[in-house]
C-alpha cells in the first residue's frame, strides 16, 4: 500500500471549509421547503376516528315524503345494498317490491334495511389550511314505483379550517351541492336556501326528499333531492306539535314530510327526535303507510336513525377481477389507473393498483333485458368532482356539461385534470385515481369552465397533508 503525506489545512482555511458546510447544510434543508412549502406548513393529517368524526358531525337530516298507500308500507326507508343479506345487488328492485310484508306482518324478518348513507372524505392542505369535502351517496333500493333499480342521489359538503376536532374556532362550511337527478345544485354558506340543525354532536344540513313515485303530483318527484329552507328554529318548534308537517324547498314552496332520517352517529341529534332504527319490532311503528299528497303533523312523522357506511365497500363490487357479474353488467365500463390498492377498515388490499376495469351497468335480474340502463358510481362524474354546478334545479335538464373525462373540463386556472396530474394521455381513456376537481362553491355558468381548482400533483399524500377518502373504507360494515 502507497501511503499519502498528510495535507496540512491552516485554521483560517478550516474555517472557511466549516462555513461553507454550515451553508450547504442550511440549504439542504431548505430545500423541502423551496420544493413543497405546504408540506412544511401542513395541519397534522387526522386520523382515520377523526374522519369519522367529521362525516358523522356534517352528515345531513333528510325530510322525507313518502308515497305508501296501495300496499307500498315502508317503501321510502332508505336502505342498504345488501338489506335482504342474499349479497346478490341484482334482485334489489324485485325483493324490494316485497318491502310492505316486513313493514306490515314481519316477513323476511332475517332482513336488515339499514337506513345507510355511503359516504367519502377527500382531505387536501393549501398554503397550511385544511379543505374536507364530504360525500354522501343516498340510497334506495328501487325507484319510479319500483320500476327502476338503484336510486343514488348525492350530496356533498366542503369545509374549510379544519383542525382535528369537528365545530372547531375557525372551522367554516364553504358550499353543498346536491344531485337533483342529472342537475348538480350548488349553495354557498351565504345563501339562504342553507340551513343546519346545530346540536352539541353535529351540525347537519337540512334536506328534503321526493319519495320514489314517478311522475306524479305532487312533483317533485323520483327521490330528488332539495335543500329545505325552512330555519332550524321553526321546525324545532313544531317537531313535537299538532302543526301541519311540511317544509319549503329551493326553487318550489312548502312540500309534505312523512319521515325525518337522522344520522345515529350524532347522539344529540338522535335524542332530539328520538329517532329509532328499521327493525323488525319497530317496522311497523316506522312506515308512513300513506299517500304523498296526505298531509300528516309534526308528532306524528317517522323518526328513523340511519347508519354511515363506505363508498369504497361499494367499488369493489364493480372490479373486473371479482364476482362484479353478480350486481352488474359489462355493457359500461369505466377505466381507472389506480397509484395504490383499495383498502378495507383493516388495512387490507381489496383492489390491486394498475389500469383496472370497473364494470358499471345496472344489473336488473327482474328485467327481459338485466338493465334499465343506469350505472353505478365510477360511472358518476361526481365521484371525481367533474361536474357542473347549477343555480336552480331542472326538471332533468342534463346539462352537465363540464367534460373534466375528455380534458376538456377547465379549472379557474385553466387547467385539464391531465395538466394537474401530468397525465395528458389520461384524456378521454381512463381516470387516475386521484383526479379530483375541488369546486369553490360559486357557480360558472361556461360550459367548460368551472369555478375551482383540479388538485395537483400527488396532493393527496401524506407529506402533502393530503388523504383521498374515496378508496379507503372507514366503517365497519356489521356483517
Amino acid at each position: 500500500m502507497r501511503l499519502r503525506a498528510p495535507i496540512l489545512i491552516s485554521s483560517r482555511s478550516r474555517r472557511t471549509s466549516l462555513r461553507a458546510l454550515v451553508i450547504a447544510m442550511f440549504v439542504l434543508a431548505t430545500l423541502p421547503l423551496i420544493g413543497n412549502r405546504d408540506a412544511q406548513a401542513v395541519v397534522p393529517l387526522l386520523t382515520n376516528t377523526q374522519r369519522q368524526a367529521y362525516l358523522n358531525y356534517y352528515a345531513p337530516v333528510i325530510f322525507k315524503r313518502g308515497d305508501e298507500n296501495n300496499s307500498q308500507e315502508g317503501s321510502d326507508w332508505l336502505s342498504n345494498y345488501d338489506f335482504d343479506r342474499d349479497g346478490d345487488y341484482s334482485n334489489n328492485r324485485l325483493n324490494w317490491r316485497n318491502v310492505n310484508q316486513y313493514a306490515m306482518w314481519g316477513a323476511n324478518s332475517h332482513w336488515r334495511i339499514r337506513p345507510t348513507l355511503y359516504t367519502a372524505l377527500i382531505e387536501s392542505t393549501t398554503n397550511g389550511v385544511k379543505s374536507l369535502v364530504l360525500i354522501y351517496h343516498v340510497y334506495n333500493a328501487a325507484d319510479k314505483d319500483f320500476a327502476e333499480i338503484h336510486d343514488w342521489e348525492r350530496v356533498e359538503i366542503v369545509v374549510r379550517g379544519v383542525t382535528g376536532t369537528p365545530g372547531s374556532t375557525g372551522e367554516a362550511f364553504v358550499y353543498a351541492t346536491l344531485t337533483s337527478h342529472k342537475d348538480h345544485v350548488m349553495r354557498r354558506a351565504s345563501d339562504s336556501a342553507v340551513k343546519f340543525m346545530p346540536t352539541s354532536t353535529g351540525r347537519h344540513l337540512l334536506l328534503w326528499q321526493a319519495d320514489g313515485s314517478n311522475f306524479d303530483q305532487p312533483n317533485p318527484h323520483g327521490h330528488e333531492l332539495r335543500f329545505a329552507t325552512t330555519p332550524w328554529s321553526t321546525v324545532a318548534s313544531r317537531m313535537e306539535s299538532t302543526v301541519k308537517a311540511e317544509v319549503d324547498i329551493n326553487n318550489d314552496n312548502e312540500k309534505n314530510v312523512h319521515y325525518a332520517f337522522v344520522p345515529e352517529g350524532s347522539s344529540a341529534a338522535v335524542a332530539s327526535w328520538r329517532a329509532q332504527p328499521v327493525n323488525p319490532t319497530t317496522a311497523y311503528s316506522l312506515a308512513s303507510k300513506v299517500d304523498n299528497g296526505t298531509a300528516v303533523t309534526w308528532q306524528a312523522i317517522k323518526r328513523v336513525t340511519y347508519e354511515l357506511q363506505d363508498l369504497a365497500d361499494v367499488v369493489p363490487t364493480h372490479w373486473q377481477h371479482s364476482n362484479w357479474y353478480t350486481h352488474w353488467l359489462s355493457s359500461k365500463s369505466s377505466d381507472v389507473l389506480l397509484e395504490g390498492p383499495v383498502i378495507s377498515e383493516a388495512g387490507a388490499a381489496e383492489v390491486s393498483a394498475g389500469l383496472q376495469r370497473f364494470y358499471t351497468a345496472s344489473r336488473d335480474s327482474g328485467k327481459s333485458d338485466l338493465t334499465d340502463g343506469r350505472e353505478g358510481i365510477l360511472s358518476k362524474n361526481w365521484f371525481y368532482g367533474a361536474y357542473s354546478g347549477e343555480e336552480n334545479a331542472d326538471e332533468i335538464s342534463g346539462s352537465d356539461d363540464f367534460g373534466g373525462y375528455e380534458g376538456l373540463g377547465l379549472d379557474s386556472t385553466g387547467r385539464s385534470r391531465g395538466a394537474a396530474s401530468g397525465d395528458y394521455a389520461s384524456h378521454n381513456a381512463y381516470w387516475r385515481q386521484h383526479d379530483f376537481f375541488l369546486h369553490t362553491g360559486v357557480v360558472d355558468t361556461a360550459d367548460r369552465r368551472e369555478a375551482g381548482t383540479w388538485l395537483i400533483g400527488q396532493w393527496f399524500t401524506p407529506a402533502n397533508g393530503g388523504f383521498d377518502g374515496r378508496w379507503v373504507q372507514l366503517f365497519d360494515d356489521r356483517p
